[in-house]
């Protein structure tokens, strides 16, 4: 719905009835295998990335002075800007994983160009190279910083009230409020990061030059579609995202305590 051209569908439940008629119901899982083999690999990263970079600040707090016992409590700020540090680790992987993956979803079923991931990787590469693969790369830092900068101040924010409000450790929060923050947090990372994602998309399915070559720079995306479609075109597809978001970013989040509890 992102990516296909305007009236093409008439809604989520359209563009769904039109895959199954046109492709039958296993395209709704084309392009599947990329972010599945990169998820383990990013979200490594993002949580690797981030829980440095919040110790790295909890051991300024504790030699300031503040940030309470071990100075372990981080302002907004300093939240925000731990995410905002994961977000760009995590764009380094994202960026080609994402692209790969929606080369392979928009690609049509007859005559393809890619056979699957692999083969497409080998194709951008031989064709134009690193900057082949990292294509909307611009778009995508700027998603991955913005978005989980609110991501992990949201969960975080939430998170520490409720162990201050409870007075519990955070190895004592019950499971249950771990998804219900990171659902919460999920709806504050996609109300930012949409229209933005919108833009990546487009970037991503554009061609790489001459006529095929619709988009000349992010800025020219941007103009291109607020001409043709005005604030409609930064939310198409929107609801799909919305209804997934709570379910995956709540899994995210109480895996990740789960974790972190078991490990230490």
């Amino acid at each position: 719905m992102q990516t296909a051209p305007t009236g093409t569908y008439s809604g989520m439940v359209g563009c769904a009835g039109d895959i199954i008629k046109n492709e039958g119901p296993l395209a709704f899982y084309k392009g599947t295998l990329t972010p599945l083999l990169g998820i383990g690999v990013c979200v490594a990263i993002q949580f690797g990335a981030l829980e440095a970079t919040k110790r790295r600040m909890a051991e300024a707090n504790l030699a300031a002075g503040k940030g309470g016992e071990g100075g372990m409590t981080l302002s907004g700020v300093q939240l925000a800007t731990a995410g905002a540090v994961a977000g760009l680790a995590n764009g380094v992987v994202s960026g080609p994983v994402e692209h790969i993956r929606i080369r392979l979803q928009t690609q049509a079923d007859k005559n393809r160009i890619y056979s699957g991931p692999w083969d497409a990787v080998k194709k951008i590469y031989a064709a134009r190279g690193v900057s082949g693969l990292y294509k909307g790369q611009v778009s995508t830092l700027w998603r991955e910083a913005l978005g989980y900068g609110a991501y992990f101040l949201c969960y975080e924010e939430l998170m520490q009230r409720h162990m201050a409000k409870h007075h519990l450790k955070r190895s004592e929060v019950s499971p249950g409020y771990a998804v219900l923050f990171g659902a919460t947090a999920g709806y504050a990372l996609w109300s930012i990061i949409y229209p933005i994602d919108v833009i990546k998309s487009r970037m991503q399915t554009d061609g790489f030059s001459g006529d095929a070559q619709k988009y000349k720079s992010t800025l020219d995306c941007v103009r291109k579609v607020w001409r043709a479609e005005g604030m409609n075109g930064f939310t198409r597809g929107l609801g799909p995202t919305l209804l997934r978001s709570p379910f995956s970013n709540g899994a995210t989040f109480v895996f990740f305590e789960l974790a972190s509890r078991a490990l230490r």
